[in-house]
């Protein structure tokens, strides 16, 4: 009776738990469809299709669109480049003062976004370089390592030293040994990363304001929305978009490496 009640008490506070986490956003959805325009009225007077229409005539949301793109696609790539390199120089490689390397390394993921944002951009400054897309990019893969690093270190822990020689004694030379050994053992991790990577850069805000200058990504775009609201629901709309592009990449990247203890060459 007493573990009935226990078990009861439980699902209720796994309830609460999930409705306290998730009901802001399928408020989110619920008024991207409302047609009232100016207020958060709650029930919506009405529910309609129109402002998915009106989203994608509005010519503002576009440039933003493509640069948060933009930017999450470059920088992922140099995450997964820079990423894999480190990853495999700390986890191969013996020297003095690794460990404390590797603090460095996990730092800016770690760090508050604020902090890491006043640091770039005082960096900017002195360096006397201007804010473009760059600036930005810079920004984002100063994370997006982190990401990728993680991932990538973990499988290289995995892997199994002796097929790395295994390679070598058979006559491969080292990048041969990295296209048909290492990367199909790495391709779902390194994969993973990046989509995380991706979905990270995508929806980052805080570091974007410090190094963006006068250019507007699409979460930049959303927070002057909010303050300077035209048409609320079209931000609603332009959420439930954010929303979809780092949701399914965080999925993607769930699935690939649940079964990532099984590594060709990994011993027990």
């Amino acid at each position: 009776m007493h573990s009935d009640r226990a078990s009861l008490g439980l699902k209720i506070a796994a309830i609460t738990g999930l409705l306290f986490l998730h009901l802001p956003i399928l408020l989110i959805f619920l008024y991207a469809f409302t047609t009232e325009e100016k207020s958060y009225q709650f029930p919506p007077p009405g529910l309609t299709l129109k402002w998915f229409g009106v989203a994608w005539g509005r010519a503002d949301i576009w440039p933003p669109l493509l640069l948060s793109i933009e930017v999450a696609a470059i920088a992922t790539v140099v995450a997964i480049i820079l990423g894999t390199l480190v990853s495999a120089a700390m986890s191969r490689t013996k020297f003095f003062g690794r460990e404390q390397i590797s603090l460095l390394i996990l730092l800016p993921i770690a760090l508050p976004g604020v902090i890491t944002g006043m640091a770039l951009r005082s960096a900017f400054s002195v360096m006397d370089i201007p804010y473009s897309v760059w600036t930005i990019i810079l920004g984002h893969a100063t994370f997006c390592i982190v990401i990728v690093y993680n991932n990538a270190v973990a499988r290289f822990r995995r892997i199994s030293g002796g097929i790395l020689e295994a390679s070598s004694d058979l006559g491969a030379n080292g990048f041969q040994t990295f296209r048909h050994v290492l990367l199909p053992n790495l391709g779902s991790a390194l994969l993973a990363g990046g989509m995380l990577a991706f979905a990270l850069s995508f929806d980052e805000v805080i570091v974007t304001t410090f190094t963006a200058g006068q250019q507007s990504t699409l979460p930049i775009w959303m927070l002057q929305e909010l303050v300077r609201p035209r048409q609320r629901p079209v931000t609603n709309v332009v959420a439930i978009v954010v929303f979809a592009v780092t949701i399914l990449p965080i999925l993607g990247a769930y699935y690939l490496t649940r079964d990532g203890d099984q590594t060709a060459g990994g011993g027990k």
